[in-house]
């Protein structure tokens, strides 16, 4: 049980009722709200929600710890056993021989997780006949592995509160698991899906009723019907500024706004902002749900169901099910606990914050594909095999969340022949350590890989870790070569971009590795499972490429504060990285400035380049008073002389010069910086030009700072809305908003089951701000035929033996011989070694392929691309299968 409230009295000394540490759910993910590290968390929540949490108290774990909470108190009344070992990460072997009680066991491990939240510890009983009375200090009751006649009884009390304390109800029984929610019959939502408010550029605006407004360019609103819109910088139909209307969607281009026929006509301009309305949520009671319940669909591969994300159902027993929950209730299935207890969390944050839609009411969440018969052996791992017998191999997750998961499995334990192998080449920084919960403050700075995996040995000592520093990329696969991946049994990804999966991906794919996929962005997660000859890869998909900034619109045209960030992130890349490094590199081939002219003149070579060296050189401060004058010329040179007298037209801008207002008063922040630079500059009379790398974590280093102000500066010049640091900081250091919950979610729903077929896999997909879950069964692999006969899936590959004078027309017989079809295209990389329209391309035919892929030494093959001619003239290349060329001869 967890209880919340804003005024800390009485508290502590409160009757309890009976937890498990665990939870199992919550232990996985109640995470509190911090103001250190929580960076990526406030782009989730804001700071409205930020604060809210920091004044709450609250009952139960991690996640909420983490989430940065002002108190917690965790409470239980039972000793640890062996059979916790398999469920709750922070007990110890040595707290089952000491008998000690789980929450003592688990308070110090709790405590450090946040220095900033106040954890406290409770062994009080509550049962039917407690005095319900002091529930009324709090905001927030949450219940686990309570009965369902006391959870009613707490419910109702709830319930009569004015206003209504929320309640939350969760519990994992082996291979089941459900939560449910009630906050009171009229709950108000500030923000019901946490994405940001659209703004739109207007194409035109009709004078009718209704008057439909049409994007520019045909681009798309993304805009609802039902929502509420106001206009701002409309030029002739002017009363529609500042005024709101709610819209009716006609197109993904257009949208009415009701009658405009009375108004103006409309000349240029404009722009379309979304408002943000609250809206009010209703929810019932435990009692009244229990017969008839709302249930959010967790849907299994039920296409027609996604749009009926919360409905009425009518639960009717299913003998089979009852028979299977019954064998496997006792137990804990540790990733379907760190899911469910990621969603219960974030319910929570709703509950405090009223930010998201809350979940209505229900979410019933079923792994029946899971269950085996199983003999207790009174270990650590009882608890799993109530689940899943013996079949099991290994369930993913995100980074510490995952490694958490394989533990508690008992996935590659010592005296087996099995191996988890983790690698990151990163250090830990401040930032990671509200999500990341393996890490402590004195872990800043150390390896990511080699303090998570001791992390991982203190929950589970039987595993067998091993961590690496080597970045998984082309430059390292002679470490991590195709004799490594024939090693693994699965690869399980834990990455922060697109073009680390796809190689990752692909490296998979050609050593016929199974690979588990998972990510998230904000209360969004997604989780892929890639199973060799049967599913398609991660590459099979591609996502639209990220929409770049055309180079006018920076320099010329911006129209919304995105471009000013980008702009001033490109003046900082130019004035601080750029011509620093092309400073520096000039001086190490030339002695002085003499030597430049005399050489450069007697030899009569350009002087391009040398230009720009002598003018930073000329430039080069020695004291605080020449940065100042250099800071005042380049204030005039991009905020006033700049101001080109271009055409302008909606969106465009026309720019305003900006005249420089001196200040006589500098802040405190400013003193600093200038007490700092004096006392460099008085240190070191011969300053180097050190090219800065752009760092957006170091708050003390100005990156952000300088950006911040350039950014406005410019964003005034266009009568473009200025941005805040925080705001500036999150577009300029491209930060992906990140929350506890979601990892902690995601990271028990990808899974591989070993000894199953196709049927068994599931892809998901979640939103935990709306709330949607949709499991969905992964794509199958296809099967390209390229003539009747011969045809391949991604998962197949084609091989060609060569020798040392191989030549590329050798190489395209050997194909057409082997496999009947002669390709058209050879391409290595992004390198095309041939391609019959090529010019030169019969020269190239007779090349050595070594001379073409100028492979490394101890490279002893390359995987190539061939395509091959269509069946129908006109049509396009079929794409071939990946070709692995070697250099040498097949062995007899």
């Amino acid at each position: 049980m967890a209880l919340f409230k804003l005024d800390l009295a009485a508290l502590y000394n409160s009757p309890l009722p009976d937890l498990k540490a665990e939870l199992h759910s919550f232990s996985q993910s109640l995470t509190s709200l911090v103001i250190h590290g929580l960076l990526r968390q406030r782009y989730v929540l804001g700071d409205s929600a930020m604060q809210q949490m920091a004044q709450s108290h609250f009952l139960d774990a991690k996640n909420i710890v983490l989430a940065g909470v002002k108190a917690l108190t965790v409470h239980d009344t039972k000793k640890c056993e062996t059979w916790d070992l398999g469920t709750n990460f922070f007990i110890r072997e040595e707290d089952i021989l000491t008998q000690r009680s789980r929450v003592e066991a688990v308070y110090s491990h709790i405590a450090e997780l946040n220095p900033y939240v106040q954890v406290n510890i409770s062994a009080a009983s509550l049962d039917e006949n407690t005095d319900l009375s002091f529930l009324k200090q709090f905001q927030c009751v949450i219940l686990t592995d309570t009965r369902i006649s006391l959870q009613k009884k707490i419910n109702d009390f709830c319930r009569l509160q004015q206003p209504p304390i929320k309640f939350i109800s969760s519990d994992v029984y082996g291979i089941c698991a459900r939560i449910f929610c009630d906050f009171g019959d009229q709950f108000e939502v500030s923000d019901p899906n946490g994405e940001e408010v659209k703004e739109i550029f207007v194409q035109s605006i009709t004078k009718a009723n209704p008057g439909i407004v049409t994007c520019l360019e045909n681009r798309t609103h993304g805009l609802q019907s039902g929502q509420t819109v106001t206009f701002k910088e409309i030029n002739g139909m002017s009363e529609l500024n500042g005024n709101t209307h709610q819209i009716e969607v006609l197109s993904p281009y257009s949208f009415s706004i009701g009658d405009t026929s009375d108004l103006e006509d409309y000349t240029h301009g404009g722009i379309v902002c979304q408002i943000k309305t609250p809206k009010t949520v209703c929810f019932e009671s435990l009692e009244k749900q229990l017969s008839n319940p709302s249930c959010l669909i967790a849907d299994f591969s039920k296409p027609e169901v996604r749009s009926q994300n919360c409905m009425n159902v009518t639960l009717l027993v299913n003998e089979e099910l009852v028979r299977w929950l019954s064998r496997s209730a006792r137990g804990s299935l540790p990733p379907l606990a760190a899911a469910v207890g990621g969603i219960a969390s974030q319910e929570v944050l709703k509950a405090l914050t009223g930010k998201f839609s809350p979940l209505q009411q229900w979410v019933y969440i079923i792994i029946i594909f899971f269950f085996n018969i199983f003999v207790c052996r009174g270990d650590r791992y009882d608890a799993l095999r109530a689940c899943v017998g013996r079949s099991c191999v290994g369930c993913g997750a995100i980074g510490c969340e995952m490694l958490k998961n394989f533990a508690l499995l008992g996935v590659s334990l010592s005296g087996k022949s099995g191996e988890i192998i983790i690698t990151d080449p990163d250090l830990i920084e401040k930032s990671n350590l509200n999500r990341q919960f393996l890490f402590r403050p004195h872990h800043i700075q150390k390896p990511k890989s080699t303090t998570a995996a001791a992390a991982t040995l203190e929950i589970n000592p039987q595993v067998k870790i091993s961590a690496r520093l080597n970045k998984v990329c082309p430059a390292t696969e002679n470490i991590y070569s195709d004799e490594f991946y024939s090693k693994l049994d699965v690869v399980v990804t834990a990455l922060d971009n697109v073009e680390a999966r796809r190689y990752i991906d692909s490296r998979s794919v050609s050593n016929q590795r199974p690979l588990l996929d998972s990510g998230t962005m904000g209360t969004k997660g997604h989780t892929e499972v890639i199973v060799p000859n049967l599913t398609e890869s991660y590459n099979s998909h591609r996502d639209p490429p990220e929409e770049e900034i055309p180079f006018c619109t920076l320099k010329s045209f911006p129209a919304v504060i995105e471009h000013t960030i980008q702009w001033a992130r490109d003046k900082f890349e130019s004035l601080f990285t750029h011509k620093p490094s092309i400073y520096n590199k000039f001086w190490q081939t030339h002695s002085s400035a003499e030597q430049v002219l005399q050489v450069k003149m007697k030899s009569r070579e350009s002087l391009e380049g040398s230009f720009q060296v002598i003018k930073l050189l000329s430039r080069r401060p020695a004291q605080w008073e020449d940065c100042v004058l250099l800071a005042r010329f380049k204030f005039e040179k991009y905020f006033k002389r700049k101001v080109s007298s271009l055409f302008w037209q909606s969106p465009k801008r026309p720019p305003s010069p900006i005249e420089f207002e001196f200040k006589d008063e500098f802040s405190e922040e400013e003193r600093e910086a200038i007490n700092l630079l004096e006392r460099a500059i008085s240190n070191n009379i011969h300053l180097q030009t050190t090219p800065i790398l752009f760092e957006k974590d170091d708050d003390s280093n100005g990156h952000i700072d300088f950006i911040t102000a350039a950014s406005n500066l410019r964003a005034r010049m266009y009568s473009i809305e200025s941005a805040d640091r925080f705001r500036t900081k999150r577009i300029a250091g491209k930060i992906i908003p990140a929350i506890a919950t979601a990892t902690a979610a995601v990271s028990g729903l990808v899974r591989i089951v070993a000894g199953y077929g196709f049927d068994s896999f599931r892809n998901c997909f979640f939103n935990l701000a709306l709330p949607i879950i949709v499991f969905t069964k992964p794509a199958e692999v296809r099967r390209t035929q390229i003539r009747e006969g011969i045809s391949f899936s991604i998962w197949d590959r084609w091989t060609i033996h060569g020798k040392e004078d191989f030549t590329l027309s050798d190489f395209i017989n050997a194909v057409q011989e082997k496999y009947g079809i002669e390709p058209t295209m050879v391409v290595y990389g992004v390198k095309m070694l041939y391609v019959p329209v090529m010019p030169g391309h019969n020269k190239r035919l007779k090349l050595a392929m070594q001379k073409l892929i100028k492979p490394s030494s101890e490279k002893k093959y390359v995987d190539l691309t061939v395509s091959f001619p269509p069946e129908s003239d006109g049509d396009e290349d079929l794409p071939g299968p990946p070709v692995r060329y070697h250099f040498s001869q097949e062995d007899n």
